[in-house]
């Protein structure tokens, strides 16, 4: 049954959590995308090398990773509210320390700091979320914030590219340090969520991620939909490198762009929902690793021709990703009865893991950068997809009662 287990906001009320969930599940595209448009110029800025200069995305990435295992299980503990209080000051100062930086390095490290503070807006928003809805109330919810969530890479990249017109990349980390401050006020106006706290030791409450680790069901489905990062990621680390100095365009256009895959992001979560009334979600799951499979070579046949044709071939594997996302979470949150915050940390650091993989792979001095992004997106779908086969009727799997099979049952009563 979907129930709203805790409804007391009297702050921020419940529309006003529905916005507070949305952006912090937005600060890793909202740290990243941002700047984006500033990838290619702060190589001449910084006389770096592209790989030194990408360290400040695959380490920002890695941190993120860490971070998260870290607030996570320590929310279980001590609650949402000061986690998320905690990792936002550190967040808005790092920001602080990167618009102020010196030289490459300095920003690569203030870019870790910032990295470990802004990971506690992913651990604790999955865990909100667990804490406060039920059953397919959740997914629905899920999806509607995956949906919001978009607005940020899509704005982002646009945003970044016009700062650039008149400020330079130090005017994005003024930026962040605004999104910073604002999230510390969103928590500030936070009541706690979390009903049952763990009582164990900091070392007992770190071991809990082990537990959830040996829940069959839920790290198998982990398994699965984590891979979806890897050609996800891959794109936003290449896509300033391949519509720039691949097909040559301005800054300006290449956000164009990204804002359309962007775009594209929020179509995913929104068709899943029109999908479950129609379709049970078992099927859909297939059939958008197969649209993921279809997309990579598409990308590998198409892309190299045009801007648009790459764009286009794009297209099916943007969608078919974010579609998998608000059944994937809901399925995860399922399998662990508790340790919430455990659980959403290690979904949030293993989608962080594989996609810096796809990052640092599509950083490889590969001779067609399109090439291999075709080729990493073929590999995602076809092997979600025999996971997924593999895995989703075994028995350690907790089964979710889908919309569509209960909307007959409700006909008929």
């Amino acid at each position: 049954m979907s129930t709203y287990k805790n409804k007391e906001q009297k702050r921020l009320g419940q529309k006003g959590l529905v916005a507070l969930i949305a952006f912090l599940s937005a600060f890793t595209p909202l740290s990243t995308d941002l700047y984006l448009p500033s990838l290619p110029g702060m190589t001449n800025y910084f006389h770096a090398p592209v790989n030194i200069v990408n360290l400040t995305l695959i380490l920002f990435f890695i941190f993120y990773s860490a971070g998260i295992l870290f607030w996570g299980p320590l929310s279980d503990k001590y609650g949402r509210r000061p986690v998320l209080l905690a990792g936002m000051i550190i967040y808005a100062s790092a920001s602080l320390m990167c618009a102020c930086a010196g030289n490459i390095y300095q920003l690569i490290i203030f870019r870790v700091f910032q990295a470990a503070g802004g990971s506690s807006a992913s651990a604790v928003a999955t865990a909100i979320v667990k804490d406060v809805y039920d059953g397919r109330k959740r997914e629905s919810f899920l999806a509607l914030v995956n949906s919001m969530v978009v607005v940020a890479p899509a704005v982002a990249p646009v945003l970044g590219a016009a700062m650039l017109t008149f400020t330079t990349w130090r005017g994005v980390f003024w930026i962040l340090t605004g999104a910073g401050l604002l999230a510390l006020a969103g928590g500030a106006a936070l009541e706690e969520t979390i009903g049952v706290r763990y009582t164990g030791t900091i070392f007992q409450t770190m071991g809990r991620l082990g537990t959830v680790l040996k829940n069959p069901g839920f790290a198998s489905l982990l398994l699965v939909f984590s891979l979806c990062s890897i050609p996800m990621l891959s794109f936003v680390a290449s896509s300033s490198y391949i519509y720039i100095k691949w097909f040559g365009l301005s800054e300006q256009v290449y956000s164009y762009f990204f804002a359309l895959n962007a775009l594209c992001l929020l179509l995913g979560p929104l068709l899943y929902i029109n999908l479950s009334r129609r379709f049970y979600r078992s099927s859909i799951i297939i059939a958008c690793f197969a649209a993921m499979t279809l997309g990579g070579l598409l990308v590998r046949g198409l892309g190299n021709f045009s801007p648009w044709l790459f764009a286009v071939s794009l297209i099916p594997c943007t969608i078919a990703g974010s579609c998998l996302r608000p059944p994937g979470t809901n399925l995860m949150l399922e399998q662990q009865r508790e340790d919430t915050g455990s659980a959403s940390s290690l979904m949030g650091c293993c989608a962080l893991l594989m996609g810096s993989l796809g990052m640092f792979l599509i950083s490889l001095d590969w001779a067609n950068t399109i090439f291999a992004l075709g080729i990493m997106n073929f590999l995602t779908g076809l092997t979600g997809g025999a996971f997924w086969l593999l895995f989703s009727k075994k028995p350690f799997i907790k089964q979710v009662p889908d919309a569509f099979a209960a909307a007959p049952a409700r006909q008929a009563r």
